[in-house]
């Protein structure tokens, strides 16, 4: 039996990939940094060897995947080539994969963790599901029927795929460093579109994504009236939402989910959509929604006294706009601290007024320092650039969290991508050392 090394096992990719593998009983290790990141936890609790970078840990009869973020120079993929080891990069060897199953792509600039994760939900309800989401979990099941996955458009990763389904969240201009500008982003959509096999479940409220053509049929969802499926009736509280969902204006059926914010009933109602499309029931689909637990760094809640601290992904003022629109319908009365990292240079440069923007929509906002990239370790502005287009912000250090406890009972947004958990962790410590005081 060959043995699958992975090549950067920590990567949101790689790691849920390394699960799947291992769950349908190959023989999985890999290497990376010895920092530690979230996405390696489930890696750990299935004991799968990690080990640090290494050219010695390349040894004949492996098949080593590789990350994309390492080059064909990576002393292991030297060493690889050396011995005659096949050496085949994730998204390539992932596009293989899938061809088992009944595979359902979900991409878009925004929301494809939160709706892959949802999507298996519900779906692994009604069929056995192997799943792959960005958050760093996976699941792999030998006698799974479909395989829901994250599809990444940076860098055109989601070329190597031809799915079966394809659900297409929005487009949005994103990744400067690498996309020219919105038609660029476009291009690539349209470029997967016409890879898809079966259908394409669209937002039709994305100015976008009604440009779509394909050789299969593209099937709308959003709060529009020209959509095929369309939400109604739309009831938010501080429990969750409610809504009617009317297919090419005919009442389907009402539904419930624990989940706050538009983008949540957007979401919900691309699982609907292809649910729907591969003919489960609504019933079913209800009882899996109201089971949904969410996944990891999605408006994560951890409470600590009267303090509620929420763990958030958004990187892009889009995500930022969601994730205090969230806030503020599931805790109207309180005050909304923002605390956010921006993650990479290229990206805080060209949204600069628009991360201003959205960031003053919650009460207070503190910012960190610009995290960097493996790509990209430098820049030409600083966090200082950011700070002085805000009005009433402030430039906080981990050391200095304590300036937080000044707002009690709040609740505290950590947006970002990069390393902002650490932040949490350290007001945590100092919430936690006042309770105890």
């Amino acid at each position: 039996m060959t043995v699958f090394h992975f090549t950067g096992i920590k990567g949101s990719g790689m790691s849920p990939l390394a699960q799947i593998l291992f769950d349908a009983g190959e023989q999985v290790q890999g290497s990376d940094v010895e920092k530690y990141f979230f996405t390696e936890q489930p890696l750990r609790e299935r004991n799968i060897p990690i080990y640090t970078f290494d050219a010695d840990n390349i040894r004949e009869g492996m098949t080593v995947i590789a990350g994309n973020a390492f080059p064909d120079d990576h002393p292991e993929l030297t060493r690889a080539r050396e011995i005659g080891v096949e050496i085949i990069r994730y998204h390539k060897f992932l596009g293989e994969y899938i061809g088992n199953y009944t595979s359902i792509a979900i991409t878009g600039a925004h929301g494809k963790t939160s709706t892959t994760g949802l999507m298996a939900h519900v779906v692994g309800g009604y069929k056995p599901t192997s799943y792959l989401i960005g958050d760093g979990t996976g699941a792999g099941h030998e006698n799974a029927d479909f395989f829901v996955m994250e599809a990444c458009e940076y860098r055109r990763h989601f070329l190597a795929y031809n799915p079966d389904y394809a659900v297409m969240t929005n487009i949005d201009f994103d990744h400067p460093d690498y996309f020219a500008n919105i038609d660029d982003v476009y291009s690539a959509f349209q470029s997967l579109a016409l890879q898809v096999k079966k259908a394409i479940i669209a937002c039709g409220d994305d100015e976008q994504l009604q440009r779509i053509q394909a050789k299969v049929p593209v099937v709308y969802y959003g709060f529009g009236a020209e959509n095929d499926f369309e939400a109604r009736n739309v009831e938010k509280t501080t429990q969750g939402t409610t809504f009617d969902v009317f297919v090419r204006n005919e009442f389907y059926s009402t539904f419930f989910i624990p989940l706050f914010g538009d983008h949540a009933v957007l979401n919900t109602l691309a699982v609907i959509t292809l649910c729907e499309y591969e003919g489960i029931s609504p019933e079913l689909i209800q009882e899996r929604l109201h089971t949904y637990k969410g996944v990891k760094r999605r408006f994560t809640e951890t409470r600590i006294g009267d303090n509620v601290l929420i763990d958030d992904y958004a990187h892009h003022p889009t995500e930022i706009r969601a994730t205090i629109q969230s806030a503020r319908q599931k805790f109207p009365e309180r005050e909304l601290v923002a605390i956010f990292q921006p993650h990479t240079f290229t990206r805080t440069q060209a949204f600069l007024q628009d991360f201003a923007d959205s960031l003053s929509l919650a009460d207070t906002a503190y910012l960190c320092d610009i995290f960097g990239s493996a790509r990209e370790t430098q820049g030409a502005l600083s966090i200082q650039d950011l700070a002085s287009l805000i009005e009433g912000s402030a430039v906080i250090s981990t050391e200095g969290i304590e300036i937080l406890t000044q707002h009690r009972g709040a609740v505290f947004l950590f947006m970002g991508a990069g390393d902002v958990h650490k932040f949490q962790d350290a007001f945590e410590n100092v919430l936690k050392s006042n309770e105890t005081a």
